[in-house]
């Protein structure tokens, strides 16, 4: 943990994959203050048809992306916002993502649901001025 979890509706090259996981493991751990080596990111292709939203009453279902970050509970709102709005951007500009067609949504944990083996067991719970 933390867990980036995007999910598209089309398919992409593994190149253009890594780099977006390269790009927003990075935004990640600079903007929260997070060792780089607890993120993890998934890139799910759904395939078309795999995902909709109805963006306007009376309109059609329409293809969309979600973004779920699964993250350490406590960050205050306005660093979730200017981390969602960075990382929709990597999106957009690696895979060409749409910004009316994304969505972000934030699961927040203790660190006492995140085991990280490789790094001494569960992750620490957050506090301001985290390093």
């Amino acid at each position: 943990m933390p867990y980036l979890q995007l999910e598209v509706t089309r398919s992409y090259s593994v190149d253009d994959k890594k780099r977006l996981a390269a790009a927003m493991s990075e935004t990640y751990a600079r903007m929260m203050s997070v060792d780089i080596r607890r993120i993890s990111v998934a890139i799910r292709e759904l395939g078309e048809g795999g995902l909709w939203r109805i963006p306007e009453l009376g309109d059609e279902p329409t293809p969309v992306s979600l973004l779920m970050l699964d993250i350490r509970r406590g960050r205050p709102a306005e660093l979730r916002m200017q981390v969602a709005k960075a990382l929709c951007q990597h999106c957009i500009d690696i895979l060409g993502l749409q910004e009316n067609r994304l969505n972000v949504e934030f699961t927040q944990h203790d660190g006492d649901e995140m085991y990280h083996p490789a790094l001494g067991g569960y992750s620490p719970d957050w506090k301001p001025g985290e390093a």
